[in-house]
């Protein structure tokens, strides 16, 4: 799988797993392990210990997910879409959807 098509702030929607068809924004991409955190998805429960900073207890966090179960999100279609690039008369690189040939904005 490739990560280079996924940053932060992307909107992606889930395809597949026990989050399918929610939607959110990467926090964070791990490209070593093609992962990557969206928010609100893939809760997981973290049992904190307390220190001198916190009292501890269980905390709920973003757990990471592949990126095979996630597609980018198409403010045009709306819909979860492949990704194509693109390079313009300007020398600049650009992301666009497949279905509707739209420019897929970072954020």
């Amino acid at each position: 799988m490739s990560l280079n098509k996924y940053k932060k702030g992307d909107m992606v929607k889930v395809i597949s797993g026990k989050d399918k068809g929610k939607t959110g924004k990467i926090l964070k991409a791990i490209p070593d392990k093609d992962r990557i955190v969206i928010e609100k998805i893939n809760l997981i429960k973290k049992h904190q210990r307390p220190d001198q900073k916190s009292k501890g207890g269980v905390v709920e966090k973003e757990g990471s997910i592949h990126v095979s179960q996630v597609g980018l999100l198409c403010n045009k279609c709306n819909t979860a879409v492949r990704v194509r690039n693109k390079i313009l008369e300007d020398g600049k690189k650009v992301r666009i959807c497949s279905k509707c040939s739209d420019v897929i904005n970072v954020g």
